[in-house]
């Protein structure tokens, strides 16, 4: 399927190399942003990150961990009370603060945030996103320096949980997934409580208010209100 140029890596995350420090994931040329998050890929993040060598490099200071593959880089910081699933990567200072839930697959590259009473799962934050507060991150992919405002929710599964599809143009196309909350692309601000629906794409620079509900696909420098 020919999937329009801004559902791809390269509009999305424009400033992205793959050559900022610690772990990096690599997206596939030609596939939209998603691809990354289909858990049966062979190329796939559940794939990627299994590939990844490491350990805890950090001396524990209170946090909770449980399961095999916790990756944590020595210049990152887990706060005392964070809550820690394996396999997961904590890359160059990330911060993960106290009370934070990071799941399975969670990917957290250098310099991000991952904050208070905020969960992630089999998500990317790449470097320099940041949910601090209160946030929910499931099967989603944040560009750099995107930011949740407290209490914003990335939606990733349908009530009747069938197959995610993204509305393009007014057209409803399938996604491929069951769980898929959104990509942002770089610099996008999400206001207090807002949330985006399964399968929603925000091009760079979109700005949502707060308590504002998105659904599906959109270019760069688009504000919802």
């Amino acid at each position: 399927m020919d999937w329009p140029e801004a559902t791809t890596p390269a509009a999305l995350f424009p400033s992205f190399s793959g050559t900022e420090g610690g772990a990096v994931p690599h997206f596939t040329t030609g596939q939209p942003a998603w691809s990354l998050l289909d858990p049966s890929s062979q190329d796939g993040l559940k794939a990627q990150m299994n590939a990844i060598t490491g350990s805890i490099e950090i001396e524990e200071r209170g946090f909770f961990t449980a399961g095999d593959g916790i990756i944590i880089d020595s210049s990152a910081t887990v706060e005392a009370g964070a809550y820690l699933i394996g396999p997961c990567y904590i890359g160059p200072r990330a911060v993960v603060r106290s009370g934070a839930y990071v799941r399975e697959y969670s990917w957290i590259c250098a310099d991000a945030v991952v904050g208070h009473s905020t969960e992630v799962k089999h998500s990317i934050l790449l470097p320099g996103a940041k949910a601090p507060h209160f946030n929910y991150v499931g099967d989603s992919i944040l560009g750099a320096n995107v930011n949740l405002g407290a209490g914003t929710k990335l939606s990733n599964l349908r009530n009747d949980g069938g197959e995610v599809h993204l509305r393009i143009n007014g057209e409803r196309m399938a996604s491929g997934l069951r769980k898929f909350g959104a990509i942002l692309g770089e610099g996008c601000a999400l206001g207090c409580n807002s949330v985006t629906n399964p399968g929603v794409v925000l091009g760079c620079g979109n700005v949502v208010w707060p308590n504002v509900t998105v659904t599906g696909v959109h270019g760069p420098n688009k504000e919802h209100r």
